[in-house]
């Protein structure tokens, strides 16, 4: 099977919703679902963390990040952080959780490099979405940190079952932009309930229309994606912002610019960034 074939085949796959996913995700699903219930509250939420160690950890690791520790008092234990970061960056991290799950069984290593290059790319573009929603769009920070931690999902997808294809990925990013991104993507991403305004901001991203200066989710969640210092390796469209020309960005916003923004959020951008790898 030749690769834009393969691509069919998964994209054909996910709109049929035959999607094959560890069955390490059907648990962290119930945990999201738990959390997102109205009566759920702060200490039952810590011992539904507490019990995921790898969870505990990312979300006591963003507490103390340089975004949310505006005190500089450091943080140790679950609840406490859950009551810092709050409920939405919370489902922000299980979100990040569910997503490295799906390349959880990936050997390969070559697959195996572009799974964790992939990852750096999405926590970078979480990080930069976070402090351009709160600095410069002025949208929802934790909802557009949660749209950079699921934008690449269907990438996620394609590289988990990639050893059933081989040789599935290793050409050009164009045949599964055209065959596969979109379809695997909408249905992944709807099978991790993701909320309609997220689906709408990667919406964008896949069409590749971006405002500057940025003002919607879709926005930020474009030039965050341009900004981000390591590139996806699916993710490289034809004339695509390359890193070199995404280092001229610059706008005026307010009193500054995108530029003084992000020297000033530099410390911020670094330790989430770190927090979710």
């Amino acid at each position: 099977m030749d690769r834009s074939a393969a691509f069919k085949t998964l994209a054909a796959e996910a709109m049929r919703g035959e999607l094959t996913f560890p069955t390490n995700i059907d648990a962290t699903l119930k945990l999201q679902r738990a959390l997102a219930d109205p009566d759920c509250d702060a200490e039952t939420a810590a011992r539904l963390v507490q019990a995921e160690p790898l969870l505990a950890a990312r979300t006591v690791a963003i507490a103390n990040s340089v975004a949310y520790n505006r005190s500089g008092r450091e943080i140790t234990n679950v609840r406490a952080a859950i009551q810092r970061v709050g409920f939405r960056t919370l489902n922000a991290m299980v979100a990040a959780v569910m997503v490295r799950q799906l390349d959880s069984k990936i050997t390969h290593p070559a697959l195996r490099a572009k799974a964790d290059q992939l990852w750096q790319h999405s926590a970078h573009v979480a990080a930069l979405a976070q402090v351009i929603a709160r600095r410069v769009t002025h949208t929802d920070p934790d909802t557009a940190m949660f749209a950079g931690i699921v934008h690449e999902v269907g990438s996620f997808y394609a590289l988990s079952r990639a050893e059933e294809f081989p040789g599935l990925l290793d050409g050009e990013p164009e045949e599964w932009i055209e065959h596969g991104e979109t379809a695997v993507g909408r249905a992944v991403l709807g099978r991790l309930d993701v909320p309609a305004p997220v689906m709408e901001a990667i919406e964008l991203l896949w069409n590749g229309l971006r405002a500057l200066p940025p003002e919607t989710l879709g926005d930020t969640l474009l030039l965050a994606n341009d900004l981000a210092p390591v590139p996806s390796p699916l993710h490289a469209r034809a004339g695509a912002t390359s890193l070199q020309s995404a280092a001229t960005i610059d706008f005026v916003i307010g009193d500054g610019s995108l530029q003084s923004i992000l020297d000033e959020s530099a410390d911020e951008v670094r330790t989430l960034a770190a927090a979710l790898l």
